[in-house]
């Protein structure tokens, strides 16, 4: 069962903003679940039961399954298998987040940060964020970071932005790959400058498809080339 419920998470994102990549999900170990119920409502959700798996969802939710929780939340904010209900989905995605679930923690502060179905508020985001982040949600990690480089919701940090960032990197994510890249290459913010990491992690990222991070990499290859060629008389 442990594909199906990640499918599941997947699908039952409120807005393209708020989906959650599989693999990110299926990192933050909150995927799996043994409830019964909660398994039987995943798979009538995938077999596109969704009256049934909204109200399976519901009735494993009341006994406390963090997953039927988010899952129920987002099936009652998208309006699958049933009207929407945005209140009621804030509740219980709320009562998810409350129960330490990181994908709940990051889904709810991304909610306030981009100011969907609530009013935006960076701090509460921030809050919501840190939280997911501490237990190693990679696109926490990345959000956190965005706000610490911009100042958004807390204090403007480069320090901490660089931290976050790598976290991020270090968890698979190519746009923190990138801007850690970025920050090793060009040094400063209590980051010493150092081209061979930097094009590491261009290299991380250029693996996944991004194209500036290859042209990144190719630049720092021939750099470093130089460099090496270029002998002290």
């Amino acid at each position: 069962m442990k594909g199906m419920v990640q499918c599941v998470v997947v699908r039952l994102a409120v807005t393209a903003a708020l989906m959650a990549s599989a693999a990110a999900y299926a990192q933050s170990g909150v995927a799996k679940s043994n409830d019964p119920q909660t398994q039987t409502a995943v798979a009538d959700y995938n077999a596109g039961n969704l009256g049934a798996a909204l109200a399976e969802f519901r009735k494993a939710a009341e006994r406390g399954s963090r997953l039927a929780e988010f899952n129920y939340a987002m099936m009652l904010l998208n309006g699958e298998g049933g009207p929407a209900n945005v209140d009621e989905g804030k509740k219980w995605l709320r009562k998810a987040a409350d129960a330490n679930m990181s994908h709940a923690q990051y889904v709810y502060g991304k909610m306030y940060d981009d100011g969907e179905f609530v009013g935006r508020d960076p701090v509460e985001a921030h809050r919501w964020f840190l939280k997911a982040a501490q237990q190693g949600h990679v696109q926490a990690e990345l959000a956190l970071a965005n706000q610490f480089l911009d100042g958004r919701g807390t204090e403007r940090d480069n320090k901490q932005a660089f931290v976050w960032y790598k976290k991020a990197a270090q968890g698979g994510d190519m746009t923190a790959q990138y801007v850690t890249g970025s920050f090793y290459e060009r040094g400063g913010d209590g980051v010493d400058q150092n081209l061979n990491v930097a094009r590491a992690y261009y290299a991380a990222a250029a693996a996944q498809g991004d194209p500036a991070a290859r042209l990144k990499y190719q630049q720092l290859s021939a750099q470093l080339r130089d460099q090496k060629e270029v002998k002290p008389q």
